[in-house]
């Protein structure tokens, strides 16, 4: 695994090799911290989310003590998933759909149908007695839940450190302190590995050549409005920008695979500005802060391995591995309690526009790695390039800020990749 990553190249079968990726689903995603769902998606007791790590089917469900558990998705009689939709409510019991065996909330077993039948046959002493297995390491970090299948891995607050400013940034946004999934959800698949997708999310080099139909599309309808402001055109336009606007932007990475693009600012920082809300946020924090939290412009910051929240806009996307090329992107929208709703529009006009699997935009990037996924099979060089601006010196320090085009963050995933990979079990 190590041999596979360099300081400045990777090797194609990181991104085609089927054993590698069963390898990082039982390693790499076993050793970290991988982000489950968010607390708002399940307020009220028996409310359940279900979802994935790497590739194992869990739960994140409200107890009756309103705690948050997750369970494997996982029945410990005939191994049947307990739930087979995304989301709902339980009750005060999970019900298996084959044996009808019962489970609570907390994943213990309340009752098996024709229970005499298990009797003096040891059934007290078996794993199945156990109930569904309930992940013992979880953290609700403001309200994004978070779980380590392994307890080899790094605690929670050495795995993230400084990283989790962006949530901070994201939270402290809602004059209240407090955010809601809202508007619904866009699921589609990529034909590529899902390392290519995290990737691209802090890769200041390709929007203006991917997206330049998209970016120029929408300068043509701006010049027939006589470059009148409309939503849609200020969530557009800025894709056009020019290498030196994204140079100038920055980048910032830290330890363990994290980092952000749009340090100085972004192409989030020119949106029109909201007086109500400003006056909502002023009141709750002070003008001060208010100013500091409003006037953080953070684009995309990656929590390795596999998810990308959006501070200024109120967006999470989750790329949840299928094979080694195949990937499930979910693209969530969120709600600033106590903000005006003006701001929620603008969150799901964005994720419409850019996200949606009908976004001119997001039809680009679905092509793009296609094509990146199809190429890398091409024989003649087996390595892939990381090369821009190296340092050999980058992150000694372990937090760097540096040009917004250097790959830095990549090789900082790679890194990450290679230790989690290896990591002693």
């Amino acid at each position: 695994m190590a041999a596979l990553v360099r300081e400045g190249e990777v090797h194609r079968d990181v991104y085609v090799d089927p054993e590698i990726f069963t390898l990082e689903m039982r390693h790499l995603f076993a050793n970290t911290w991988v982000f489950v769902g968010h607390e708002s998606q399940i307020p009220s007791p028996g409310d359940y989310y279900s979802t994935s790590i790497g590739d194992q089917p869990v739960l994140m469900v409200r107890h009756t003590d309103h705690s948050i558990n997750v369970l494997y998705n996982r029945c410990p009689h005939k191994g049947t998933r307990i739930v087979a939709d995304t989301c709902g409510n339980a009750g005060k019991f999970f019900r298996c759909p084959y044996h009808a065996w019962h489970f609570r909330t907390d994943g213990a077993l309340h009752s098996v149908p024709l229970s005499k039948g298990y009797r003096d046959t040891g059934f007290e002493s078996s794993h199945a007695v156990r109930g569904m297995t309930r992940i013992d390491d979880i953290h609700d970090y403001r309200g994004f839940v978070f779980a380590r299948l392994r307890a080899t891995g790094p605690s929670f607050e050495d795995f993230f450190g400084e990283s989790l400013s962006s949530i901070d940034n994201m939270v402290d946004r809602s004059p209240v302190g407090r955010l809601e999934v809202a508007g619904g959800t866009f699921r589609y698949m990529h034909r590529c590995n899902w390392k290519m997708l995290v990737e691209n999310q802090t890769d200041a080099c390709h929007p203006m050549v991917v997206h330049d139909s998209a970016s120029q599309a929408a300068a043509d309808v701006a010049g027939v409005l006589h470059n009148q402001r409309t939503p849609e055109l200020e969530l557009l336009l800025p894709f056009a920008s020019p290498y030196d606007f994204y140079e100038k932007a920055g980048i910032r990475v830290w330890a363990n695979g994290h980092g952000h693009t749009g340090v100085s600012f972004s192409v989030h920082s020119g949106y029109s500005s909201i007086p109500e809300y400003m006056e909502q946020m002023v009141a709750a924090y002070g003008r001060e802060r208010a100013e500091r939290i409003l006037g953080e412009n953070r684009h995309n910051t990656i929590y390795f391995p596999n998810l990308m929240i959006k501070g200024p806009i109120q967006l999470a996307r989750v790329f949840k591995p299928v094979a080694a090329d195949r990937t499930l992107v979910e693209s969530w929208s969120f709600r600033l309690v106590g903000a005006p709703d003006a701001l929620l529009e603008r969150t799901l006009a964005y994720n419409r526009l850019i996200n949606a699997p009908t976004s001119i935009v997001g039809h680009d990037d679905w092509e793009i790695y296609r094509r990146a996924q199809e190429g890398l099979h091409a024989a003649g060089n087996e390595w892939v390039n990381l090369q821009r601006l190296y340092d050999p010196v980058e992150l000694e320090a372990g937090s760097t800020t540096t040009n917004g085009t250097s790959e830095i963050q990549m090789r900082n995933q790679f890194r990450s990749w290679a230790r989690f990979m290896t990591m002693t079990m």
